[in-house]
């Protein structure tokens, strides 16, 4: 006659079973994200250090067509995503360097940055015209390897993809 099994039991199995797995290839652990106060409440960061100039500043490239759009279906994820939206132009720069020194050290390889469009009569938002502006500069140049305004469904002309340079 067999004894019935405990939640006792398998627990111990599982703990067997977890002490025996050996991962394949060792992956950067992202902790869960607190839910964040609303703006007005959330503590003031310290602005990133600036970035020493690299000898040679690399030349940014654009997403291939394919590429493109293997992340615009989905095909290929976003592996992170900053909002800018009601940043003053200060606060936006500051987060999105944060935001850029994160996702490299996670190891994102593309990251979308959401700008706004701006305010219906405006040329142009001050965000949407100076991130690129700012992710083209020598000062991001070793985190960015490119970027091009995203596909309509992950926010079209008020957002950016962005490519990520790998850490070395």
């Amino acid at each position: 006659m067999t004894r019935k099994r405990t939640p006792d039991d398998d627990h111990e199995l599982w703990e067997r079973v977890a002490e025996s797995i050996v991962p394949l290839r060792p992956r950067p652990r992202q902790p869960h994200a607190p839910v964040a106060p609303p703006r007005e409440a959330a503590p003031r960061r310290a602005a990133p250090p600036p970035a020493a100039p690299q000898k040679s500043t690399p030349s940014l490239a654009v997403l291939d067509r394919r590429s493109r759009s293997r992340v615009a279906r989905g095909v290929v994820a976003i592996d992170r995503r900053v909002d800018l939206h009601g940043l003053t132009q200060a606060a936006a720069e500051r987060e999105l360097g944060e935001f850029l020194i994160g996702a490299q050290e996670y190891g994102a390889r593309i990251v979308l940055v959401i700008t706004g469009k701006g305010r219906p009569g405006e040329e142009r938002g001050v965000l949407r015209r100076m991130v690129p502006l700012w992710l083209s500069s020598p000062r991001w140049r070793h985190l960015v390897v490119g970027f091009e305004e995203a596909a309509p469904n992950h926010g079209g002309s008020g957002a950016l993809y962005v490519r990520i340079r790998r850490l070395r």
